[in-house]
């Protein structure tokens, strides 16, 4: 198959909290949804959803973000500096590391290429 719907409410939820020793402030809470997973490619793409906090982050892989609800910050060790609502897009690379803040409870759409 060639073509893929991308449906986030025929996935199954995985609900987590992020990781105590890398929460910086607040409780925040996760949900990832896959909806296409293609390991022999390295790729897989989802739904993400996070409640209010900030936490450190530091990425192996590529990552290609667009945010559909609420709001965030993501800030680069460097001071590099997003700041990203609905409709809003980015990406992070391999070696990126810094921190991501929820600023409202957010959702975003990704895509993950993995080295």
């Amino acid at each position: 198959m060639t073509l893929h719907r991308l449906d986030p409410s025929a996935a199954e939820p995985i609900i987590e909290p992020v990781a105590a020793d890398r929460v910086l402030a607040g409780a925040p809470q996760t949900i990832v949804r896959v909806t296409y997973d293609a390991p022999a490619e390295r790729l897989c793409a989802g739904e993400w959803e996070a409640g209010v906090g900030t936490w450190r982050v530091s990425y192996e892989e590529w990552e290609y973000c667009l945010v559909t609800a609420g709001r965030c910050i993501v800030t680069g060790d460097d001071g590099t500096r997003i700041e990203a609502g609905p409709g809003d897009s980015f990406v992070l690379e391999p070696g990126f590391s810094g921190t991501w803040e929820v600023v409202e409870p957010m959702r975003k759409h990704w895509v993950i290429r993995t080295p």
